[in-house]
């Protein structure tokens, strides 16, 4: 039975009564949970077994930071830059990349409800409110695999096409590339957030993800760069249908919140390529940073250079700082109104866990998101869990909870359990106190479309202007 190995106190989506799943779910869901379901109670044994064994302070620490490096949040944090600095393409492909393994992910978790590994057996070590997502599949596995089969493709092409890489370069990032992605992927193993079945699942994701874009890129570039009005015409249907029929899940879980997200900055990255052919503005963006011309740099060249390239990464954050902040504000005070008149006319399309806007008046300032850029959407702060951790996470793991200091653990068996495991529990909490709004549905698609469009063409063409440049050299 589920409930011998997933404790009251472990308060993970897909843990309730198994009863309320299967009256809930259609039954090809509902079948489909209980494969993986079964899957995940013979693996949580075998991961506690393994981590009795591989255990340690040193590893505790490797995995839970460079999990960190799978998240869309880390990436949201760099594609920007490459925008700024030129290399559209390449930004455009990581984001249909990574934006596409979170989305369908996402939507898998939601379809499946499946928990993740029982706690106990395992010890789950984690940053933020992942724990509060279904397990299947890994959505670190899938923007692991898919970003480090994409960044070796143009590894690849610049060895063998453009032979502007040597040979040891090219095999030394090969490695890397397969030490990320291996690290990644048995992280998720080793800190006890996933089931062999959900990286496996995740693996193959990610890696169908990748060949999908392989296949479709030029076909797609072509379309983006036609300028016909038929990109946005199908562009902006297309993601609010995403948005619509994404699943709905039994337990309120923060799946489909990462899904608006990712789908509405696509939106907002596919639409700036498409506006930049459509008004001609590409020749424009061909300009090069002040002092990044000729072979061999003077040093007051340097020094511009630099100079600039900090005030672009600087100022270009601020800007999508401010885009984020003033659009939140304007929204919900204009959003909530006019569902509440279109209600009298139609029958608007709700989430399951979302307040429609005629039960409420405004929405709160403080609710959802925090008024940070959408391109650096981390947690409020890092939260490190265990969950019956050992030893090792006493020795080797700190942890921060939100608005606290850090604190190092320093006892063994209760003390760490039971502090681990409330953070957990107050963590998982906030999310089921904190109210939903439909409002902020719509919201949210304007503000990460508008941060898309900002990054790819907006920022780029105001520096362009301003005679900053875009390419570096």
């Amino acid at each position: 039975m589920p409930q011998d190995h997933s404790p009251a106190h472990d308060s993970a989506p897909g843990q309730l009564p198994e009863e309320i799943y299967n009256s809930t779910l259609p039954w090809w869901r509902a079948a489909i949970r209980a494969r993986v379901l079964k899957a995940v109670r013979r693996e949580s044994l075998i991961l506690a077994r393994m981590q009795g064994h591989l255990r340690s302070s040193w590893l505790d620490n490797y995995f839970l930071y460079t999990s960190s490096l799978g998240t869309h949040a880390f990436f949201m944090i760099a594609l920007p830059l490459l925008f700024f600095f030129g290399y559209g393409e390449i930004g455009r492909g990581l984001v249909v990349v990574l934006a596409s393994g979170v989305y369908f992910s996402s939507l898998i978790k939601d379809l499946v409800c499946s928990p993740r590994p029982f706690a106990p057996p395992v010890s789950r070590l984690t940053f933020g409110d992942h724990h509060l997502e279904y397990g299947f599949p890994s959505t670190h596995s899938t923007n692991s695999v898919s970003i480090a089969l994409f960044i070796f493709s143009q590894v690849h092409r610049a060895y063998s096409e453009d032979s502007a890489i040597s040979d040891v370069t090219y095999w030394f990032l090969c490695a890397v590339l397969a030490i990320y992605a291996i690290s990644i992927v048995f992280g998720r193993l080793y800190t006890g957030m996933h089931s062999f079945t959900d990286c496996g699942a995740g693996v193959v994701l990610g890696a169908a993800i990748w060949g999908v874009y392989v296949m479709m890129c030029n076909r797609l570039d072509a379309w983006l760069d036609s300028g016909s009005w038929s990109v946005p015409l199908t562009l902006v249907p297309a993601c609010l249908l995403l948005v619509h029929y994404h699943p709905q899940p039994v337990d309120d879980c923060p799946c489909f919140e990462g899904a608006i997200a990712v789908v509405s900055v696509i939106l907002g990255v596919l639409s700036a390529r498409w506006h930049l052919a459509y008004a001609g503005f590409d020749e424009r963006l061909l300009d090069i940073m002040p002092g990044g011309l000729g072979e061999a740099w003077e040093w007051e060249w340097k020094v511009q250079w630099c100079s600039l390239a900090g005030a672009k990464v600087g100022i270009g954050i601020l800007i999508i700082f401010v885009w984020r902040l003033l659009a939140k504000a304007v929204l919900r005070a204009v959003l909530p109104p006019v569902f509440r008149m279109l209600a009298l006319c139609f029958d608007l399309p709700r989430r399951q866990f979302n307040t429609p806007a005629t039960d409420f008046g405004n929405v709160p300032v403080q609710n959802g998101s925090q008024p940070v850029p959408s391109v650096i959407d981390l947690p409020e702060s890092l939260e490190v869990s265990g969950v019956n951790g050992d030893e090792h996470a006493r020795n080797g793991v700190r942890r921060r909870c939100r608005n606290e200091a850090v604190k190092s653990d320093s006892g063994l068996g209760p003390g760490l359990e039971k502090g681990s495991s409330a953070e957990m529990q107050k963590s998982s909490a906030r999310w089921a106190r904190e109210k939903h709004y439909d409002a902020d549905v719509l919201t949210k698609v304007i503000v990460y479309a508008g941060t898309g469009l900002l990054s790819a063409e907006g920022i780029p063409i105001l520096f362009s202007i301003m005679g900053w440049g875009v390419k570096p050299w």
